[in-house]
């Protein structure tokens, strides 16, 4: 039985819901250094010690009580790079014995020797769409590392970044919101890869000067007509969860990509140094308060399901 089956709960909100992002890890199945012996003390959320633990399908399914949950999206979780295709492998388990998560972004450097091979190592997996791969980024909107290895400007990093549509695979842009108008670049150079923007843009800095940079790449990107935005992680340095300011961004990056190309996700367990699944629900619903069943239906999951291609029925 999947795990599905005990996620239909509506009680709380009537529309069924795709969680786009989220990860799963078991610390005993493979190597994960951020969470075992490497920790990350500029990790941007601040102290994220509670998670470096396992965290499987079940706690998953127990963060997602009250929901009627019809399908997710497993982002890759920063498993060792030797075992890049070994996660895929896992993760064909978990939706075996669990039936979670529905499909699979996997993880390759776009710099390391062996992209290729590991590329067409996750491509064997019928649950693959996509690589989530950061680039190599700035440490702040003042200052620019532009065509430096592993940059989005680097000639290596675009080579093998262009073999995604190769295998017709996606892009997760994660990158920082002073970032986005080079993601723009990318996007429009490659316009065959299709690209999603994760966690909103990454809008860390509420201020009126970081928004106007948050805003201005958000809209170079939306001019692009093959990226969409994930709607999620509005968590804030420190994990905190300031409402208020929160809705604010949802709003605006909703109305800047518009219905057809905004999906949820959760971030979870990540999410949860902040808030809980509830907790990001409510804020998108108050975000979006007024819209119409389509609209939400659009946002919550069907925009997702066409994206990722993710072989639900609701």
């Amino acid at each position: 039985m999947s795990i599905f089956d005990t996620l239909k709960d509506r009680s709380s909100f009537d529309v069924p819901i795709i969680d786009a992002h989220h990860h799963l890890w078991d610390l005993k199945a493979g190597s994960y250094p951020t969470k075992q012996d490497q920790y990350d003390k500029n990790f941007f959320l601040g102290d994220y010690r509670k998670i470096c633990k396992d965290y499987m399908p079940t706690d998953l399914a127990a963060d997602y009580a009250g929901f009627d949950i019809i399908g997710t999206v497993h982002i890759q979780a920063a498993r060792a790079q030797a075992e890049q295709v070994a996660e895929t492998q896992w993760l064909e388990t978990m939706n075996a014995e669990y039936g979670l998560p529905s499909v699979v972004v996997g993880h390759v450097i776009f710099i390391q020797p062996d992209c290729a091979e590991v590329l067409e190592g996750h491509a064997k997996s019928p649950l693959m769409r996509g690589i989530r791969s950061r680039p190599n980024t700035s440490k702040g909107p003042k200052d620019s590392i532009a065509g430096a290895p592993g940059t989005m400007q680097d000639e290596h990093w675009r080579r093998n970044f262009a073999l995604l549509e190769k295998h017709g695979m996606s892009w997760d842009m994660r990158i920082p919101y002073w970032h986005l108008a080079e993601g723009a670049e990318v996007a429009r150079s490659f316009p065959g890869i299709p690209m999603v923007v994760n966690h909103t843009g990454l809008p860390l800095d509420r201020s009126e000067e970081g928004l106007a940079i948050w805003r201005r790449g958000l809209e170079a990107l939306a001019d692009c007509p093959n990226t969409v935005i994930k709607i999620s992680e509005l968590g804030l340095p420190h994990a905190k969860w300031d409402v208020p300011s929160n809705i604010r961004v949802v709003q605006e990056a909703a109305a800047i990509f518009g219905p057809d190309r905004i999906i949820f996700a959760s971030n979870l367990p990540v999410a949860s140094l902040s808030t809980d699944f509830r907790g990001i629900v409510d804020v998108m619903r108050a975000a979006m308060a007024g819209a119409t069943h389509e609209y939400l239906e659009k946002f919550f999951h069907r925009n997702a399901t066409r994206f990722y291609r993710i072989p639900v029925q609701a």
